[in-house]
């Protein structure tokens, strides 16, 4: 196709080749011509926000003014092609192979055991890449800022910053010898160190081995291509054109030209970072013919020092912003840069690496947004623009009226932003900048704010103030009538509260407000402005304040700093964390090749690390192929009117509509559609779909598919609401024993509490995405998906299509993060696109974007508990009633379930002989919410957990001394009657707090909260005893087929899936021990349904336990076969062994299969031995939370796990780790928020936080107890993929303990209602102090809410 007219040449280099390109399209991004054009899929598609970091890849362009190439990391989805000319990208490929040469990050990284899943490990690779071609040897604070923007769910981040570490200079880890071992793993040395049980004499830590690492030569790194060298110093200054069949993009020469285009075009935007603005980034946004790109002015990136301060070019990145700003901070006396020292703190927090690396500061600047960091630190510094067009130059200052967007104070037409001037601080000046967001990296404020204060010389007299705050509704607003009437008044407290007063009155924050939080924002506006007091207050009495007094008489002029205020100057730190893994050795006489027992590496781990590893998109396209977008409901509940595809179908590139009418076999269920008929039950329901030549063609034609709707009563979206209508979708399950109404009677004091626990999204890092590729002629189809149950895939299409099984498979190679959220889900739309591959005749590929992902999937029940305990007063509990309510969403699914295991679960560690359980799962308008991983338990046992807390608040005593009177103590029976022994349980209780030193602890965190009335620690520790497998028997059988090829080489196939938890590792640490045969020699393909039949869903825990024995049951079989020729030749080698097989005609390959544990539940008679065996463990957390802001720090976590006798401690640990990590996020800062119409509002990273890396606690040690035997498992082993998730809560009733410290200090009742997740929110307005008191209030119902409760 020949390029459109005018259209340039466009010249870069990836990866070191040149890639010269006429035909581009403007609106097309890096990251889809790297996927799409080259064929580089080790770059990422994630969330197409550049809120992931999962398509980093590294930038470079020649800088003339050093001489030296730059090198940055960018998200390669925010970066439109057209903006690379002259520019060098180094993909994951570009830095190393398993084919040539892996590169010491990719290596580190794997060895570390960085991945699990590895969807993000290339993203990973390339921020470390980058960072160490930046820096070679960085320090701790430079790896914690590099991997600040990347996302991962599955590892809990500890081991991919440790490997991390391993190039850092300044490493505080254990100092491990050259040989290689820990200092826990020292020859001849078995001393236990303080509080280890003499488990130490047992145990290694060796997960890490750094003596194997290849070492790093900075020196050998690929050299910036000349060609791009000369380009920059010899540029073009002609402008470029490229024209698309939409979008114009012209990036010009020069500023002259860039002002007389832009003289002509006022209406186009400037386009640079392009992380605000873009039509690839939001394809369904606005659309502007023309963009553009002043890049290539120089006279934008140009900064310039002056007498009275900075102008800094608008072209030039934050990041180049903080390169600037932290120059001048060394170089100007502390006086000056009193505004600099604010952008440069706040810079730290913005956003991402990545995104500081392409946003600009004029993009920033005049984009206005309302979370903006800079612009309320800017308007508070004095800040002006220097603006140009033609007709010449201005200076506008940015004050409140920029800011608030007036027309006066903005862009003339034909203007630009050339500069930013910032003025030097003068003496007696302070100026600082604030923000509080859901999480403490990459994650946009709640409120930001920026204070100034001038002090008269010689007094302490305000002479100016500035005060301006971003977050707080459309625009960053200031307060100048305040600021006008404090001017002259001293700086004392009496100020602060008249203050406090001003800005409340002056500031509004609506109701309604966009991002919700009213009472907390307000809040945040005078517990900023307190911190800002002491925070000015302590430099004048340092007598360190700019142009300060000096004398002792003059600084005993300034009110005193309470020692106790200290707490509330500085927002909490951020650091690297630390800590301990420690496992089971193996037995001395283990033979060496037998790796069951080991830390081996995942067998994918450089792969990922490579970008080698192939996930389902990352398959080639197929001849012909078309791609599938969703037109999903935006009502609530309503009847279907009509639905008109004829304007889509008139669309370029469109080939077909799908509807319920083309389905020819099974629409789903009755009450559960693959496709809307003729109702909605929720937003987000699929009513049709759209197939089209390329993914963007089909997502633009599902915006004019028009659908008429009548809406219909009721509406239900809260649990509450559920319960007043009696909307449920099953009836109540219900365990009870003992007499529990005479136990109350009986007991010393009885109380009641409620419960609510929020939903969870599960954030897969790899999207929903299935490919179906129809077999010409035949009638069969290859289903490619990301899913954990491909039966379940295979079933539902061929229902859907009205074929046989035999003629449909289903490949799963490995899956990007399931936690239970690919179990259900990816059947449905696989058949949705098979119905497509049908129609058409055309293979489809439907691929969900991240918004579309968290709208249509559901996730984890919320849950309403309420609960009624009787106890005496040492503590012990005598009865317990918990009424458990869950949403469940428009539809059955997999709430019933849930709710069984939710009640046989509540009972977690505890005895209590009279209780009674009841649970109910609600029908609601909203997605239907399924399995998550715990399947009900981390919200159920939440409950249990607040019950015994409230107990031990109302007995005077520690939670954990109430916690260990009523834990199993016995071989016991549990409320359904299946009988177990509690001693590991207790093992682990009594280790966990033994090593956490939970006593000294708790002394410690007293005394500082005695200290501190504006910083609480807080510390806790649960227990847990987590239930393993399914319900059914039938659901534990599995399957495998195993062949030894006449070389020797083994290929083993089994029915799981691999989701990152490392089973094919696992299964082939089987084979290899059973058939006492080298990994080397072993290796598996892929999941298929044409292989192994009639599987059961990857899920449970149960994965490894029963796939794993049915490979051991194929491989016992082969060797059963091999013992005559093995007996007649015992020196023989594998390959003789097999060779002579071959010659006399003995079967090479075997199936292997397992029955399954028995498992039962018989709810009538409320007894059965639902689940095979239990996983124990414990948990203490310490925490400190800011009482201003109510952001927390996790100080130090120790979890002891009872893995039995792991199959692979390397891969046991990180299932821990990472389960507690998301856990906590599940507990701390993952919240959900719809609107009142029942749409999810939080649809993507910018609004939903799950934890990063700077969530890790400081300190995090894991300890798997030495091994216990038992015959019921593969080798003793358990699995453990599940149970850590609940020990993330020791991090939720740590944050209670703290702010219970802070209640008590304020002498408040305890709060009986638990509210998780404890976000900055909920923690900050549980610290009621008198700025809380101050604020005003909303009453319920006079506005309509930004969101609603649904739990």
């Amino acid at each position: 196709m020949p390029p459109p007219p005018g259209s340039d040449e466009l010249v870069f280099f990836v990866n070191g080749r040149k890639v010269t390109e006429r035909d581009i399209d403007p609106e097309v991004t890096l990251l889809t011509f790297l996927r799409r054009n080259l064929g580089l899929t080790g770059t990422k598609s994630a969330c197409g926000g550049g809120g992931c970091g999962a398509c980093t890849v590294m930038l470079s362009r020649h800088d003339p003014a050093s001489g030296k190439p730059r090198h940055v990391s960018i998200p390669a989805c925010l970066v439109p092609l057209c903006s690379l000319h002259g520019a060098a990208i180094t993909t994951v490929e570009g830095v190393g192979s398993i084919r040539t040469r892996v590169h010491p990050v990719q290596e580190r990284i794997a060895r570390s055991h960085g991945t699990q899943c590895g969807f993000c490990t290339p993203g990973m690779v390339m921020s470390l890449y980058t960072l160490l071609r930046n820096h070679p040897q960085p320090s701790e604070e430079q790896l914690a800022d590099a991997l600040a923007g990347n996302l991962c769910r599955c590892t809990g981040y500890r081991p991919i910053l440790e490997s991390g570490r391993t190039f850092c200079s300044d490493s505080h880890g254990c100092g491990q010898s050259g040989a290689g071992w820990c200092c826990l793993d020292r020859p001849g040395d078995d001393s236990s160190p303080p509080g280890s049980s003499g488990l130490q004499a047992h145990v290694c830590s060796e997960l890490l081995p750094k003596a194997e690492f290849q070492p790093w030569d900075p020196s050998q790194e690929p050299i910036f291509p000349p060609e791009l060298t000369r380009m920059a110093e010899s540029p073009e200054r002609r402008s470029l054109t490229f024209r698309g069949d939409r979008v114009t993009w012209v990036s010009p020469g020069g500023l002259r030209e860039l002002l007389e285009l832009k003289a002509q075009h006022p209406e186009a935007p400037l386009v640079l970072g392009n992380t605000a603005l873009g039509p690839a980034s939001k394809p369904h946004g606005r659309v502007h013919p023309l963009l553009i790109s002043p890049a290539r002015v120089p006279e934008l990136s140009a900064v310039t020092e002056s007498r009275d301060g900075l102008t800094i070019g608008a072209g030039c990145s934050l990041a180049q912003l903080q390169d600037v700003l932290a120059k001048s901070i060394s170089e100007l006396p502390e006086e000056k840069t009193q505004t600099l020292r604010a952008l440069a703190t706040a810079l730290r927090k913005l956003a991402g690496q990545q995104v500081r690396n392409l946003a600009s500061l004029g993009g920033h600047v005049m984009s206005r947004q309302s979370s903006s960091d800079l612009n309320p630190i800017l308007a508070v510094g004095r800040a002006a623009l220097h603006l140009l067009s033609e007709g010449g130059a201005r200076l506008m200052p940015l004050d409140e009226l920029f800011l608030a967007g007036t027309a006066s104070a903005g862009l003339r037409p034909g203007e630009i932003l050339e500069s930013v001037h910032v003025p030097y601080s003068r003496k007696r000046e302070f100026v600082s900048g604030f923000r509080q967001a859901q999480a403490p990296q990459n994650a946009m404020p709640h409120v930001s704010a920026g204070m100034r204060v001038l002090l008269a010389e010689g007094t302490n007299a305000i002479e100016d103030l500035s005060i301006a705050y971003g977050g707080l509704g459309a625009t960053a607003v200031m307060a100048p009538r305040s600021c006008q009437q404090l001017l002259g008044k001293p700086w004392t407290e009496e100020t602060l509260d008249e203050a406090c007063r001003l800005v409340l009155g002056e500031v509004a924050i609506p109701g309604p407000a966009p991002g919700g939080r009213v009472e907390f924002r307000r809040t945040l506006l005078v517990s900023f402005l307190f911190r800002f007091y002491l925070q000015v207050l302590r430099e004048l009495r340092r007598g360190r304040a700019p142009g300060a007094p000096s004398t002792l008489s003059d600084i005993w002029r300034y009110p005193r700093l309470p020692d106790q205020s200290l707490g509330a100057l500085e927002d909490l730190p951020v650091t690297v964390p630390q800590g301990m893994q420690t496992y089971q050795r193996v037995d001395p006489q283990q033979p060496s090749q037998d790796p069951v027992g080991r830390p081996v590496m995942h067998l994918s781990g450089l792969k990922h690390a490579t970008g080698e590893a192939v996930f389902c998109d990352d398959l080639p396209r197929v001849d012909r192929e078309l791609s599938m977008a969703l037109v999903t409901s935006t009502r609530p509940h309503a009847r279907i009117v009509s639905v008109d595809p004829a304007e889509a179908l008139r669309l370029p590139g469109v080939a077909d509509v799908i509807t319920a009418k083309d389905i020819p076999g099974t629409n789903g269920t009755e009450d559960d559609r693959l496709l809307a008929v003729d109702e909605v039950l929720c937003v987000g329901q699929v009513i049709c779909a759209v197939v089209a030549e390329t993914d963007e063609q089909a997502k633009r034609a599902t915006e004019r598919v028009r659908v008429t709707y009548e809406d219909l009563e009721p509406v239900v979206f809260s649990i509450q609401d559920a319960m007043r209508q009696n909307s449920f979708l099953c009836p109540e399950k219900k365990l009870e024993q003992g007499n529990v109404e005479e136990a109350f009677e009986k007991a010393d004091r009885v109380i009641e509490g409620e419960v609510h626990v929020g939903g969870q999204e599960h954030f897969y890092m790899e999207t929903q995405r299935v490919l179906v590729i129809p077999k010409a002629g035949d009638g069969e189809l290859d289903i490619y998906a990301s899913t954990q149950d491909p039966a379940h895939v295979q079933k539902t299409v061929s229902l859907t299509l009205n074929v046989p099984h035999n003629q449909v498979t289903c490949h799963v190679k490995r899956v990007g993060g399931g936690f239970g959220g690919k179990v259900g889900k990816p059947a449905a739309l696989g058949a949705i696109a098979a119905v497509g591959a049908i129609k058409t005749g055309r293979a489809v590929r439907l691929v969900l974007d991240r918004e579309d992902d968290m709208l249509i999937t559901g996730g984890r029940h919320p849950l309403f508990g309420k609960y009624k305990v009787g106890f005496k007063d040492s503590g012990r509990i005598k009865a317990l009633d918990i009424e458990c309510y869950i949403n469940g969403g428009c539809t059955l699914g997999d709430s019933e379930l849930v709710t069984e295991f939710l009640i046989l679960k509540l009972e977690n560690a505890y005895k209590i002989r009279n209780l009674r359980f009841r649970g109910r799962a609600c029908r609601t308008n909203l997605p239907s919410n399924t399995a998550f991983r715990g399947f009900g338990f981390p919200q159920g046992a939440l409950v249990t957990e607040a019950c015994i807390t409230a107990v031990a608040a109302k007995c005077g005593l520690p939670p954990e001394k109430v916690r260990e009177k009523n834990m199993y103590k016995t071989v016991d029976k549990t409320i359904y009657k299946q009988a177990f022994s509690p001693e590991p349980l207790r093992q682990c209780w009594a280790e966990c707090l033994e090593r956490a030193d939970l006593p000294g602890r708790r002394a410690r965190a007293d005394a500082f909260n005695q200290q501190n009335p504006w910083r609480k620690r807080g510390v806790a520790a649960v227990p847990m005893k987590f239930s393993v497998g399914f319900a059914a028997t039938s659901y534990h059988q599995a399957a495998a087929l195993v062949h030894v090829y006449t070389d020797g080489s083994v290929l083993v196939a089994h029915g799981g899936s691999e989701l990152g938890q490392g089973i094919h590792t696992k299964m082939l640490q089987v084979a290899s021990r059973e058939l006492r045969v080298p990994m080397s020699r072993l290796h598996t393909q892929e999941t298929s349904t044409a292989t192994v039949p009639n599987t059961v869903a990857t899920a449970a825990s149960i994965g490894a336990d029963a796939n794993g024995k049915a490979v051991q049951n194929a491989c016992q079989t082969l060797l059963k076969r091999l013992e005559p020729i093995i007996k007649k030749n015992a020196e023989g080698t594998w390959e003789d062994w097999i060779e002579a097989a071959f010659e006399q005609r003995i079967s090479l390959s075997a199936t292997g299969y397992f029955r399954g544990y028995k498992a039962f539940m018989d709810w009538e008679k409320g007894e059965g031995e639902p689940f095979p065996y239990y996983v124990f463990g414990a948990a203490c957390s310490e925490v400190e939370i800011d009482c201003l802001t109510g952001a927390h720090r996790k100080l130090r976590t120790d979890i002891v796990m009872d893995a039995g006798c792991s199959l692979n401690p390397a891969l046991d640990v990180g299932q821990v780790e990472g389960a507690f990590l998301q856990g906590a996020g599940l507990y701390t800062s993952e919240e959900l928020h719809y609107s009142p119409e029942g749409a999810l509002l939080s649809r993507g990273p910018a609004e939903y936080k799950i934890p990063t890396a700077a969530d890790v606690p400081e300190e995090l040690n894991v300890t798997l107890l030495p091994s216990s035997q038992t015959q019921l498992t593969l080798y003793s082993s358990k699995g453990l993929g599940e149970s850590g998730m609940f020990l993330g809560s020791s991090v939720f009733f740590a944050i209670s303990d703290a702010v219970t410290a802070a209640r008590r200090d304020r002498g408040l009742a305890e709060d009986c209602t638990v509210r998780s997740p404890a976000t900055p929110e909920r923690v900050r307005m549980a610290c009621q102090d008198r700025f809380t008191e101050m604020i005003p209030r909303e009453d319920p119902g006079t506005a309509k809410p930004w969101s609603i409760p649904i739990a």
